[in-house]
């Protein structure tokens, strides 16, 4: 991408804009100047694998920095967790049932209202950079250039603007070039907003270069669930397909792959004795060394040479060491953390670069930073990897918005928040109105009340997740969770209720519905429950038309 190119894209259409938003005036009648905007969000990062959440994995010394010069929230709850409908619910303000898109299969339509459009109708310029994962093109940006699907890790293709190009180098690196060069080359006498948004840390976590093998002499602490039995819960949790023991991919996910293995060639003497058929059928045989092949084939092979040397000790360990039950697993566990870890350590030092930058050109305190991620994930808890339920690992999701004009540096809140919510405060900080259909809250009084929770806000989080059969297996269920209580129904092809006091119970571990000690706050839950679903509007939830998943080539790997 050529500075050139991406002036010509943003100038003309800036030049032609018109402020329709209501902006407050200083003394002197000149208009005040609004807050930039950029809404930083990786795909799979958990709290567990952020320092200033209290990671007892990894430090994120440029994460910790927005926390640390802003607001944490401890309380950020996913609508339904999984990456495309946690995206809508973020641009639409509304939950996935409102906006339409419920699951991954599906489309965004895009012709409808969104926080960028509204932004960009009041004199904002907008941008959207990295990952976008709706499955149809971005509207309401001056400029937008988003991976295809997925994305890869190594030489990523990108659609900018409608022209498909490939980019040298590593993802996560490449999207933060692009950040920089919009902010750059922007008219800058207007506001800008960007969604600033990474493929990382996302399955299959494949480090840069630099990071390669950086944490093979460390070994993580394991979670207390590790090795759950699921003996207290119903049938969803023994059900699924995302336990480490079973459904991790030896060469997709550990990376136990040989160079002539992911060259997709053959010795001499296997050659001779298969035809082209049985070599062709012996190609196809296994989806994750395909995808992982065609994310190997990617690189140069100069990052060949390094990538090969850097996992050639793990493989030889796993080929000689015959390990078998819980060794296993701990063995595992341990080569997912390395490269999930390592994976999410470029997004700390690119945070850290836009931050530089925006210091160095002087727009820091004036540009409303938000970091998230569009839900959170198993490191290893219950024995899982993955998303998509309701349980407290991958529901919760990190939220840190740095803003120093309004926002108490190192402030800490417990406000029961949703990824509804960051529309309606964008627009809200913007001065643009805040349509009647929104579903979310500004949290702009928490913010500017150093975190203190007002009294008429809301007393529970709604969730609801759609996305069955389909990877990994996850049952449609639907739920809330108060402060101290979580109440879930699976239903669909079953129904049965799960209720947790997390106060006593934060690992989720002792499902306590039907119990006489818990019948006052089952009553008041599920009350709650009914009055929340006819607030979203969400009234006969397992009746919603859910087009059911129809599968896909294997590249994405959920």
């Amino acid at each position: 991408m050529k500075n050139n190119v991406l002036s010509s894209l943003l100038l003309p259409v800036a030049a032609i804009s018109s402020f329709t938003g209501c902006v407050a005036k200083q003394k002197d009648n000149k208009p005040e100047k609004r807050p930039n905007i950029i809404l930083i969000m990786t795909d799979d990062h958990t709290t567990q694998a952020i320092s200033c959440y209290g990671s007892r994995l990894m430090r994120t010394p440029n994460l910790d920095r927005i926390a640390n010069e802003g607001m944490r929230f401890d309380n950020c709850y996913v609508s339904n967790a999984i990456s495309g409908p946690s995206r809508a619910c973020i641009l639409t303000g509304k939950m996935s049932h409102i906006n339409g898109f419920t699951d991954n299969s599906q489309t965004f339509d895009g012709d409808q209202e969104t926080f960028p459009k509204l932004l960009q109708k009041s004199g904002y310029q907008t941008a959207m950079i990295g990952k976008w994962h709706l499955n149809s093109d971005p509207q309401g940006f001056n400029y937008w250039s988003i991976l295809l699907g997925q994305g890869d890790y190594y030489s990523p293709d990108f659609n900018e603007n409608g022209t498909i190009v490939r980019e040298k180098g590593y993802v996560t690196d490449i999207i933060t070039d692009k950040a920089i060069e919009f902010i750059g080359n922007r008219d800058k006498s207007k506001p800008f907003a960007m969604l600033y948004y990474h493929k990382a840390p996302h399955r299959n976590w494949m480090p840069a270069q630099r990071h390669l093998g950086i944490f093979n002499d460390k070994t993580f602490p394991e979670p207390k669930t590790l090795f759950d039995d699921y003996s207290t819960r119903g049938p969803a949790a023994r059900e699924t397909m995302m336990e480490i023991a079973h459904h991790m991919w030896d060469d997709w996910d550990l990376k136990i792959a040989t160079p002539e293995e992911l060259s997709g060639t053959y010795d001499n003497k296997r050659a001779a004795d298969m035809n082209k058929a049985e070599i062709e059928r012996a190609n196809q045989k296994n989806r994750g060394m395909e995808s992982f092949r065609a994310a190997y084939n990617r690189m140069t092979p100069e990052e060949k040479e390094v990538w090969n040397k850097a996992y050639a000790p793990r493989i030889k360990e796993f080929k000689t060491l015959n390990m078998k039950g819980k060794e296993l697993v701990r063995w595992k566990y341990q080569q997912y953390m390395r490269d999930y870890l390592a994976t999410t350590l470029a997004v700390d030092e690119n945070v850290g670069r836009l931050l530089d930058y925006l210091k160095q050109i002087g727009e820091l305190d004036n540009t409303i930073i938000v970091y998230t991620s569009d839900q959170g994930f198993f490191l290893g808890e219950h024995g899982w990897f993955d998303k998509r339920f309701m349980y407290e690992e991958c529901q919760r999701t990190p939220l840190m918005i740095r803003y120093p004009k309004a926002i108490k540096a190192g402030t800490v809140s417990d406000a029961l928040c949703m990824n509804i919510d960051l529309a309606p405060t964008f627009l809200d900080y913007a001065g643009a109105s805040i349509p009647s259909d929104i579903q979310g809250h500004s949290l702009k009084p928490i913010l500017e009340h150093e975190g203190k929770t007002p009294a008429d806000w809301r007393k529970a989080v709604y969730y609801h997740y759609y996305e069955y059969p389909s990877w990994h297996m996850v049952k449609r269920h639907y739920g809330i969770r108060t402060q101290r209580y979580k109440l879930i129904h699976f239903y669909n092809d079953a129904d049965y209720w799960e209720l947790y006091d997390m106060k006593k119970d934060s690992n989720e571990l002792n499902n306590v519905y039907g119990k006489p000690e818990y019948k006052k706050v089952q009553e008041d839950m599920t009350r709650l429950l009914l009055e929340m679903q006819k607030e979203y509007k969400d009234t006969d939830p397992t009746e919603q038309n859910i087009k059911f998943f129809k599968g896909d080539d294997g590249a994405n790997m959920h």
